[in-house]
């Protein structure tokens, strides 16, 4: 007999919906650790840190001088002169000893932070590449960092108004840091599954998630099985996602500012709508025809969590739901009737 879906019947409960943080800046990607500390990307350069009785510091980047000895002095003052030209910290993982590793969006770089700010950089190229445009970064239960690119295109935000697959996905394992995937359309977050079988990939401007199966080789793992996860078109952009205990891939869909998720059987629900009636249909009309513009995404968004960008689960019990925004200035959060799939650092104390 197969179990009722915890989800069954839910909607977020406008009313219920509680508020933490404050004067944030674009907590795009929340952390959260079992002691009630969550951890937030900050516009500014950093992290902010709030304690579970709600006070919060700002952990601002700056060079990590223990590797700037000798030859590696050059280096040092190049990565200083990186930080004061647009950081823009976006993803957030926990490494293995509690630093937190770093995709900037602004930098394009995948850098790791110690819990005082000090930083350097893990790569930043690719086959002697730019890396490009990096988006989010995810440990595995093996050590492994996962990264994903959304562009190389610059700017940007051509790539998302004109719908190129030219996002990518990599690996970083003892043997560096390699391609394993392409041809995605706006790579954004990825999730593995409680096995670790399977890595789900939120394509933005597809817009839909898809899946590839992790294909463990000598050489190292591989991608295979490429295919679309849930409906092939989610009815807005796809940016954050989070596994729930029983399976459900929750995702926020940005700027139309809705919460929706995808059930075992590939079902979309419906959790929260946060979109503006005014502004919403037209945006997504032209999302349809494929002339969206910066300005069309400007006008769009809701209140709650402004450009609603991702979702993590926390709590002692794993069942506060955090979400994370690209406009927002507090963290909204609510209960949820089922827990959230633990993250690989959840059982670690650092």
């Amino acid at each position: 007999m197969t179990a009722s879906n915890p989800l069954d019947g839910f909607t977020v409960d406008r009313a219920a919906i509680g508020y933490i943080g404050k004067d944030l800046q674009r907590p795009e990607c929340i952390l959260a650790e079992r002691d009630g500390t969550l951890w937030a990307a900050d516009a500014r350069g950093g992290v902010t840190r709030i304690a579970a009785d709600g006070s919060q510091r700002f952990i601002g980047q700056t060079a990590d001088n223990r590797f700037a000895a000798g030859s590696m002095e050059d280096e040092a003052a190049k990565f200083e002169d990186r930080l004061t030209q647009g950081t823009l910290p976006n993803g957030l993982a926990f490494a293995a000893n509690g630093d937190i590793l770093i995709s900037n969006f602004g930098t394009d770089l995948l850098e790791v932070m110690t819990r005082d700010g000090r930083t350097r950089t893990l790569h930043d190229r690719i086959d002697g590449k730019p890396i490009g445009k990096v988006n989010f970064v995810l440990r595995d239960s093996k050590n492994r960092i996962w990264l994903t690119v959304s562009t190389r295109m610059n700017p940007w935000t051509s790539a998302a108004a004109s719908r190129v697959r030219d996002g990518f996905i990599c690996v970083v394992d003892d043997k560096g840091i390699r391609v394993v995937a392409d041809g995605f359309y706006f790579t954004n977050e990825i999730r593995l599954d409680a096995k670790e079988e399977w890595l789900y990939i939120v394509e933005t401007t597809g817009p839909c998630i898809s899946r590839m199966r992790l294909d463990e080789q000598a050489g190292g793992v591989a991608l295979k099985d490429r295919e679309v996860y849930g409906p092939a078109h989610l009815g807005g952009y796809p940016d954050g996602i989070a596994f729930d205990a029983f399976g459900n891939l929750w995702c926020t869909l940005v700027m139309v500012d809705q919460l929706i998720a995808i059930t075992p059987q590939g079902d979309k629900r419906l959790l929260m709508d946060d979109s503006d009636p005014e502004t919403a249909p037209a945006f997504l009309e032209k999302m349809e025809a494929g002339t969206i513009t910066a300005a069309d995404m400007q006008r769009t968004h809701g209140t709650i969590a402004p450009w609603m960008a991702s979702i993590t689960f926390g709590g002692p019990d794993l069942r506060t739901a955090y979400i994370g925004s690209l406009l927002g200035t507090l963290i909204p959060f609510f209960r949820s009737p089922v827990a959230g799939l633990p993250m690989v650092h959840w059982h670690q104390s650092f």
